[in-house]
């Protein structure tokens, strides 16, 4: 677990637009030291969003659920941070222009609803989306227009 100092010294607003200070902290403490995943992917098992596949001799599921083994509170966090990322919000106060909080990850989200997918499955697509970013972010400790 990252101490507070860590923590300050980190600056959380550069996780992704629209994420607020609350849930970046609550996705960085819950993380901990991210020199412990050697690839996004055991991140992502680390958070249990990965696919669980089931599969018992010739039958293969077609519907694989999340296996939700990881941190509960990481999980929640981090699809709060899509739900906030994806919405839209006006430019201006003054003007009527409306844009996505990150338009990076709302692409990303309106390509899976396109392809047919369910809210829940698109949002939990983004989330997977997200964490490699987060992962790309902590481990070159770079901003998120640097790698956006």
């Amino acid at each position: 677990m990252p101490s507070l100092k860590k923590l300050k010294n980190i600056r959380l607003s550069r996780l992704s637009p629209g994420v607020g200070e609350k849930i970046a902290a609550t996705i960085i403490s819950e993380i901990g030291e991210i020199e412990r995943f050697n690839h996004p992917k055991k991140l992502v098992a680390f958070a249990g969003i990965d696919p669980s596949v089931y599969a018992s001799g010739r039958f293969t599921a077609s519907i694989n659920r999340i296996t939700k083994r990881g941190s509960s509170r990481l999980r929640h966090a981090l699809y709060m941070a899509v739900r906030c990322g994806i919405r839209d919000a006006r430019k201006q106060k003054t003007t009527d222009e409306i844009i996505p909080r990150n338009k990076k990850l709302r692409e990303f989200y309106d390509k899976k609803r396109e392809e047919g997918k369910p809210f829940r499955v698109a949002v939990i697509a983004c989330v997977n989306k997200l964490l490699h970013w987060i992962y790309a972010l902590l481990k070159s400790r770079t901003t998120f227009q640097d790698i956006a």
